[in-house]
């Protein structure tokens, strides 16, 4: 059975014994990984770049400058420290970031933990590559909200992005709550981002030029069938009714009352896209193109939401 699941007790014994650089250390975690049956999805498309991050996060290495020391020889402590972190992501099936305490969107590193989803948003993509400044300029926005903002990532890189907005930020957990406020900290955004608890659009008000939101949209089949990876993040962040869209249904019912005469609502919705323009034919979305050509986020201008 453990030789089944990745864990084989020889294979791990002669591993310290023979690896000794960063580039055997990771070819052994892919390894491993494979045998284990690992899922990957949480900041981490493969086995291969989540065995890097983590071979590179337990040497203090700057996870985009790895590539410089695979081939230096590591220390039997060092590489005594590895092997026990690749084992345990194999040991626990916990996703990595629960693991090493933290979680990066682009070249910004988050805390995160059980409180709170991994943070894994292609909104924060999209903010990167300047898709929302057709209809958005970000240097000129006073007020923004961030619905769902679980650990706080996108509240935090909208208030950077947008040097000129405060930012009202919303979750119906008051654990994960707890988490965006260290994120909220670590960034010096304690003045910019209110935190606020409670139901989707209950808690806010006032206008706002930009809602945006990466809410739950894991329909209830798929629930069923979630890897021990996604069970391990709270069943609140990820499951959204039969057809994983009842968050995304009462953002589009809401959001009119709440932007202001040129606002827009953005919202991610993975693959849903297609059940969501089923139930809702008549709403002309715009959907924002992902750098692997996917449409997953949709826009829509405060004059073509429902409640006119």
């Amino acid at each position: 059975m453990s030789r089944a699941l990745g864990n084989d007790p020889a294979a791990w014994n002669a591993a310290r014994a023979c690896l000794q650089t960063p580039r055997d250390l990771m070819r052994f975690g892919v390894t491993r990984f494979g045998a284990a049956g690992l899922h990957f999805g949480h900041g981490f498309p493969d086995a291969l770049a989540e065995a890097r991050y983590l071979v590179a996060h337990v040497l203090h290495l700057p996870p985009a400058r790895a590539a410089e020391w695979l081939d230096a020889r590591l220390t039997p402590a060092e590489a005594e420290a590895v092997l026990a972190l690749l084992r345990e992501r194999c040991d626990s099936r916990r996703p990595a970031a629960y693991l090493t305490g933290e979680a990066w969107l682009g070249d910004f590193r988050f805390r995160v933990d059980e409180r709170t989803i991994v943070p894994r948003s292609l909104i924060a993509e999209l903010l990167e590559d300047g898709a929302l400044h057709p209809w958005l300029d970000l240097d000129s926005t006073q007020h923004i909200a961030d619905v769902c903002t679980g650990g706080g990532s996108l509240a935090v890189l909208f208030a950077l992005a947008a040097p000129q907005a405060d930012v009202d930020a919303v979750d119906l957990s008051p654990q994960a709550l707890e988490v965006a406020a260290l994120n909220v900290a670590d960034y010096g955004l304690e003045d910019r981002i209110q935190l606020l608890q409670g139901d989707l659009l209950a808690p806010l008000d006032g206008e706002y030029e930009l809602i945006v939101s990466n809410p739950p949209y894991v329909d209830a089949d798929a629930m069923a069938a979630l890897p021990g990876e996604y069970r391990c993040e709270p069943h609140m962040a990820l499951a959204s009714g039969d057809d994983g869209l009842d968050h995304a249904r009462a953002l589009i019912a809401g959001a009119r009352r709440l932007l202001a005469p040129h606002g827009v609502l953005v919202v991610e919705v993975g693959h849903q896209r297609p059940v969501l323009e089923m139930a809702l034919p008549d709403l002309p979305f715009t959907w924002l193109e992902a750098r692997d050509g996917g449409t997953y986020v949709f826009l829509l201008r405060r004059e073509e939401l429902p409640g006119a």
